[in-house]
């Protein structure tokens, strides 16, 4: 899918208007959104290419008339012409429309995304030497490519540049984008900031699933994880002696054949799981293996995400809520409506931006808060990396309080430094802990497919 961003400006008469209050003139984006570029600043200033030149013009000619050299004198002539040019020479201003294509206006968390900027010179002057700089959202890093473009451009000609972002989570928006314009001369220069409109929403990805087994911690409603009670469903479970009523599709007529008693069949009761999503969002799960890769947080709510689609189609009840200094809660539900919330959530809660939250977070504060939310029959899965013993703390405390904790723990951990290895083995002990309590964690490395990690963890689960 491609998204286009178009800003236009007007000619000189744009910073005028600017200056004025005015000069907004808006463009269009695929998908009916608009997107407007006007002129927020414009300054002009000297290059100092030039500064000298005057003063070893008439060292020159001076030179020349003294030791009677031809030579001299002619290169002092022609240097006061490109003086007298250079002084009658205008910067022209920059008449440009700008247009910025998206390769992917709401690409998935750590996708590249392609971005095409296309310049079009839309005065009736020459652009002798054109500069263009994308202003590019602070929290997306350029991974390949350009964010800048110089050139030259005659009326109605345009140029182009392309560059790539990889995708970090939130809502990015492209604010300005800088141009600088020279004469013919290189003499001065205009710069011109434009504020410019579009953006990009990054969440994680809510239409892969990835399954992940539930503990037998149920609702009264039916679903799909099975129970230690007898009642509807298709797994034989035990028989019980025939009571008056019972329907004759589940009499056991084998026994009935060969024994001549009556007996009804029981089977393994299976019913819907309430799911509470829990992320620890603190500024102790914004660690990362190396600069290039995405924090343990994003990690955890790209994972959170493809988790609670899977729940969601499966019939159970899902609900997500976080370990932040913002407020964040969402009730567990069902359905399209449900999941368009969650979509809301995870595009524009702030508790869920790209940046590091500040400020201290009390954990035996905000559990407690969260307990008084949660019902006895909610299981809880809780995504950290585990990198304090707060971390431990919350899943211990919830746990104690009689919910079914399951900890998916992306590892942030290297063993490049000794400080790194330090950190791996304290890691390694608090799962450790939380295991020999019974809280079932998932340690998955992040160089492994999360499915993968699942399916290998699941064969040590006991339920």
């Amino acid at each position: 899918m491609s998204s286009t961003l178009s800003q236009s400006a007007t000619g000189e008469s744009t910073a005028d208007e600017a200056e004025s209050g005015g000069g907004t003139s808006t463009g269009t984006r695929e998908g009916g959104s608009e997107g407007s570029q006007r002129v927020i600043s414009e300054t002009e200033e000297d290059t100092n290419h030039w500064r000298g030149i005057g003063a070893l013009t008439f060292v020159a000619g001076g030179m020349g008339v003294i030791l009677k050299q031809p030579a001299l004198l002619l290169a002092a002539v022609v240097a006061v012409a490109y003086l007298a040019y250079v002084q009658v020479t205008t910067v022209p201003r920059a008449t440009v429309r700008i247009r910025r294509e998206l390769s992917d206006p709401t690409p998935d968390l750590g996708d590249d995304l392609t971005v095409t900027v296309r310049v079009t010179n839309v005065g009736d002057r020459v652009l002798p030497d054109l500069r263009v700089v994308d202003g590019v959202p602070e929290e997306l890093t350029v991974v390949g490519g350009t964010a800048r473009l110089g050139t030259a451009l005659r009326p109605g000609e345009t140029d182009s540049f392309t560059y790539t972002l990889n995708a970090r989570r939130g809502t990015h928006e492209f604010k300005t984008c800088d141009t600088i314009v020279r004469d013919w001369s290189g003499k001065r220069e205009r710069y011109t900031r434009f504020r410019t409109g579009g953006e990009v929403v990054v969440t994680p990805s809510l239409s892969s699933t990835l399954p992940m087994p539930l503990r037998k911690q149920t609702s009264q409603y039916a679903g799909r994880v099975e129970t230690d009670h007898a009642g509807d469903g298709v797994e034989f479970h035990s028989t019980r002696e025939y009571r008056s009523g019972d329907p004759l599709s589940r009499v056991d007529w084998r026994r009935y054949a060969r024994t001549g008693d009556l007996a009804t069949l029981q089977f393994r009761e299976e019913r819907a799981a309430t799911v509470m999503l829990l992320l620890d969002l603190r500024q102790e799960a914004y660690v990362r293996r190396d600069e290039d890769d995405l924090h343990a947080a994003d990690l955890g709510i790209n994972a959170a995400g493809q988790i609670f689609t899977t729940l969601l189609e499966t019939g159970d009840r899902v609900g997500i809520t976080a370990l932040a200094p913002q407020k964040v809660w969402l009730s567990p539900g069902l359905g399209n409506e449900h999941r368009v919330e969650v979509e809301e959530l995870f595009a524009h809660h702030p508790a869920l931006s790209a940046e590091r939250p500040t400020g201290r977070y009390s954990v035996t504060l905000g559990v407690r808060n969260l307990r008084k939310r949660l019902s006895g029959d909610i299981q809880v899965m809780f995504f950290s990396p585990l990198c304090d013993d707060d971390a431990v703390k919350a899943a211990q405390l919830l746990h104690a309080h009689g919910h079914k904790v399951t900890v998916l723990s992306p590892d942030p951990t290297n063993d490049g430094t000794l400080g790194q290895r330090f950190a791996r083995v304290e890691r390694a002990d608090r799962i450790s802990t939380l295991r020999q309590g019974g809280v079932r964690v998932l340690d998955w490395d992040p160089d492994e497919p999360l499915a993968e990690s699942i399916a290998r963890n699941t064969v040590r689960w006991s339920r």
